[in-house]
């Protein structure tokens, strides 16, 4: 049993605290939050302890710790846990600054510790079937990509003047899928980006809606397609066209009933949010950095992933400001 502090408590540390504690693998050992009143909830629910991260950090009881605390401590707590030999899982970002992200891997190749980025789309079951029947040759030889991916309402202005941007803080998320699903490191990209929801988000100098094209070495075309809004649930599909075929994933949905009748075809919209859309991917990446913490796989999503997908995200902004393809 490993036992894993998890750091931070809020939306997403939750997800985290139930899989931890689910796993027949890992126990949630502790909870580490500046906000006291969410730590106590989540380790009262789940019968846990409340350290500090000098505490976490030097306790000799945890193996492994799992990141899901504001994005601005990702890489100081990255750099903390390799010196204390714990293994880790960080949700992405790594940091918004590509220079800080090279440093913490710098950290991390020092003291040989495995990092594992969560970039949870990978885990996905619907496209991880695409990868794996494109990897069998299904389709013959890729052509092209399309990732649609728009989010059901925006978010608020605090939240974005924060994030880093609309390409590091959702779009890096295709960026990486993308990369995972080609196999390649694409060549050059070219973005478009519109401010068209809300003005707000144009007044804190990011956009709402966005169009990126990425060229890779074999030829395939890769189009992204984003936006902060979509008046019908979270829309998440993707598109890989071959030489022999297409290979597509479409929407979950709330459920799968389907009305039919002489007026037409009623159907449920996708599910909600990114919550209820990938539940089974946080559990399946979970489940992935449990063999890594028993030496059973090396991480699939590492920290030059997850420096990658910051790159592509930084070249994409460039190309917008610039209105002009750039070479990578």
């Amino acid at each position: 049993m490993f036992n894993i502090a998890l750091f931070g408590a809020g939306r997403i540390g939750q997800v985290h605290a139930a899989n931890i504690a689910n796993h027949k693998e890992t126990c949630l050992y502790s909870v580490i939050d500046p906000h006291k009143k969410s730590a106590e909830l989540l380790a009262q629910k789940y019968q846990t302890k409340i350290q500090t991260i000098e505490q976490a950090m030097s306790d000799p009881k945890i193996e492994g710790v799992l990141i899901a605390s504001a994005t601005d401590t990702h890489a100081n707590l990255i750099e903390i846990a390799a010196k204390h030999h714990k293994k880790i899982f960080c949700e992405k970002p790594i940091h918004l600054d590509i220079e800080r992200v090279h440093h913490c891997l710098e950290t991390i190749k020092q003291y040989q510790v495995p990092l594992f980025v969560g970039f949870n789309r990978r885990y996905d079951p619907q496209f991880r079937r695409i990868k794996t029947l494109f990897d069998a040759g299904t389709i013959g030889k890729a052509e092209s990509l399309l990732i649609t991916s728009r989010d059901p309402s925006p978010p608020s202005v605090e939240y974005v003047k924060v994030s880093g941007g609309m390409f590091r803080d959702m779009t890096i998320h295709d960026f990486d899928m993308a990369r995972f699903i080609i196999g390649e490191e694409p060549y050059s990209i070219y973005a478009q980006g519109s401010n068209l929801i809300d003005p707000a988000i144009g007044q804190a100098d990011d956009i709402d809606t966005a169009f990126i094209v990425m060229k890779f070495p074999s030829g395939v075309i890769a189009a992204i397609t984003n936006s902060r809004r979509s008046g019908y649930g979270y829309d998440q599909r993707i598109e890989l066209h071959g030489e022999k075929g297409l290979l597509r994933a479409g929407n979950i949905k709330e459920n799968s009933v389907e009305l039919w009748e002489n007026t037409g075809c009623l159907t449920a919209k996708p599910e909600h949010f990114f919550l209820q859309r990938y539940r089974e991917a946080y559990i399946a990446e979970w489940d992935h950095f449990v063999d890594v913490m028993a030496d059973r796989a090396i991480p699939e999503c590492n920290g030059s992933d997850g420096k990658q997908a910051l790159y592509l995200a930084d070249k994409a902004l460039e190309s917008l400001h610039s209105g002009q393809e750039v070479r990578l």
